[in-house]
């Protein structure tokens, strides 16, 4: 008679095996080999974990003796399999990947599975096997943008520092307009979600107006000041810089981190800058929003409160917009940066150089 294997299990491997039989993001199969393992190693038959896990005994038994053998590899690894090698494959592969990267279908910007398929008499699983051995994706392509700003680095230095060593009696705020957001109603009443079937909105839509955003977030604890106006220029810049000045202690300096919009630098508002000394405006780097932590916020509140928002008319809209600020206030959390400078400026200095190198081929 067969006597399973017993099993030893360490509390370290223990602890690896349940996080293995709990993961919502683990393989099915490695779920169903660490499951088999712990209950193997409390000594349960083999008969019984199968019965108890909806599978057969072979497959219980091959991965208990696995584990006994090789411990977490022996069930975390595949062994290798039989089979003839991919002769085809291995034949296409080169003039897939030279003319998914070379070269380009006439009339179109990028391969697909089937026009590249064609292109080569082949058939379209071949060219998907052969794009993700390689990480290939030729239907995605991310945007960019290197800041041509000559005091990029001077700029740069100076934002960062405010960020990780914030000054003394001080505050940090990242103010910034989020200009031109439309009160859009939809041309038909919205279905709501129910089990089964997510909500729906009607692709066209009517526009009733727009606002400006004028907002500044507090790094230390994340509360956020906002108004919003009908216009953005210097005049409501001015505006908005009072209203900070009022909802911030008096006896703090205020560090305000914004972008090189016109409006920021305009005569009139370095007039009055100049006769309130606690205000001291850090610009950033042109082409480098990214820098600008209330644009984070700016995606948030497009993702959660305006994109899928049904408006009447502007004040509508200026409603939400500020119920949402409310609610975030409610609960603000502090802004942690953690990029050096110096890692920035060498990843940029990197990217200079592929550009250069591009150009110049």
């Amino acid at each position: 008679m067969r006597v399973a294997q017993p099993l030893t299990v360490t509390e370290d491997q223990r602890a690896t095996l349940t996080r293995w039989s709990r993961g919502r993001s683990t393989a099915a199969r490695l779920v169903l080999r660490a499951k088999i393992a712990l209950r193997a190693a409390e000594g349960v038959m083999n008969k019984d974990i199968a019965r108890e896990l909806s599978t057969d005994v072979n497959t219980v038994g091959r991965w208990r003796k696995r584990f006994a053998e090789r411990g977490l590899d022996g069930i975390a690894k595949d062994a290798p399999r039989g089979g003839r090698k991919p002769t085809k494959r291995a034949r296409l592969a080169p003039r897939i990947l030279r003319k998914t990267t070379t070269e380009k279908p006439a009339g179109a910007t990028h391969w697909s599975t089937r026009t590249l398929a064609r292109e080569l008499k082949t058939d379209k699983s071949m060219v998907q096997r052969v794009w993700a051995a390689n990480g290939l994706k030729p239907h995605l392509v991310r945007t960019f943008k290197v800041s041509n700003d000559r005091r990029f680095a001077e700029k740069l230095v100076d934002v960062v520092g405010l960020y990780l060593n914030p000054p003394e009696n001080a505050l940090v705020l990242c103010a910034d307009e989020k200009s031109q957001i439309q009160a859009l109603d939809r041309t038909q009443p919205s279905l709501p979600m129910y089990p089964g079937r997510c909500a729906t909105l009607t692709h066209d839509y009517k526009r009733n107006g727009t606002t400006t955003l004028f907002a500044a977030i507090e790094l230390a604890q994340g509360r956020l000041i906002g108004t919003c106006m009908s216009r953005h220029r210097h005049q409501e810049w001015i505006k908005f810089l009072k209203l900070i000045d009022e909802q911030t202690p008096a006896d703090l300096d205020l560090h305000i981190i914004a972008d090189n919009y016109a409006t920021h630098k305009h005569p009139k508002v370095k007039k009055w800058l100049a006769r309130h000394k606690r205000f001291h405006v850090h610009l950033i780097p042109t082409s480098s929003s990214w820098l600008n932590l209330i644009e984070r916020w700016f995606r948030d509140l497009t993702d959660k409160c305006i994109r899928r928002g049904v408006f009447g008319d502007v004040p509508e809209l200026i409603e939400a917009i500020m119920t949402y600020i409310e609610a975030h206030n409610d609960d603000p959390k502090s802004i942690v940066w953690t990029a050096k400078a110096e890692d920035i400026l060498e990843k940029v200095r990197r990217t200079r150089a592929t550009l250069d190198n591009l150009q110049s081929a």
